[in-house]
């Protein structure tokens, strides 16, 4: 459930408003693409756990095929990730609060200060406690995606003007195509999209 949760987070909510924004409908195919690889990497995963299980993997696997310095570079640079991801998401909490304008005089590290409060006590909680939390809140995160696509639905269907536009599936293409600010704006932000799919790994951690 952590793994599932973990690619559903502020890479999904928040960056993909912002690919939208940046590149158009060519997104939805470089998320399509990114997702393929992905459920490359996991096989690729999955084998390596039944050649020989390790609760460690990807960095063991590493050690093993590639030697130290492979992994000792893949460990560091995982950390390195999951610290980075850890300011982001932070960040990203913010930015969700300055929504409301009730909040919006509220200073944005202010925010980030109670939420990293938070994680901080969860994280001392013992690890049952701590799982028990994670799973819940992930439970949420998927109920959200479930809604938020049901109302995709719902307004495609109904026609009702949002923000100025009728929802339908013409908004492919008369906004400039589905590359409106060209194909190296859309590869530029593969990066960013792949960062989505980060924490889909934890579940070879979690099988290993």
């Amino acid at each position: 459930m952590i793994a599932i949760g973990g690619s559903i987070g502020s890479g999904l909510f928040l960056g993909t408003g912002n690919e939208l924004q940046q590149t158009g409908p060519s997104s939805i195919f470089i998320y399509l693409i990114c997702g393929i690889f992905s459920f490359f990497i996991l096989s690729s995963l999955g084998e390596l756990i039944l050649h020989r299980v390790s609760s460690s993997n990807f960095v063991s696997y590493a050690r093993e095929f590639f030697g130290e310095k492979a992994s000792y570079i893949t460990g560091w640079m995982y950390f390195i990730n999951w610290a980075m991801t850890g300011i982001v998401d932070i960040t990203a909490i913010s930015i969700y609060m300055q929504y409301w304008t009730i909040f919006s005089h509220i200073s944005q590290w202010i925010f980030s200060l109670i939420t990293l409060f938070i994680i901080s006590i969860m994280n001392m909680l013992t690890v049952k406690w701590f799982a028990e939390l994670e799973f819940y809140f992930i439970i949420i995160k998927v109920l959200a995606i479930i809604i938020f696509i049901l109302c995709r639905i719902f307004f495609i269907i109904i026609g009702n003007t949002l923000q100025g536009f009728i929802p339908g599936y013409h908004l492919l293409l008369d906004q400039g195509g589905i590359f409106p600010l060209g194909i190296i704006r859309s590869i530029a932000v593969t990066q960013s999209i792949i960062f989505s799919f980060s924490s889909i790994e934890l579940i070879g951690t979690a099988a290993g």
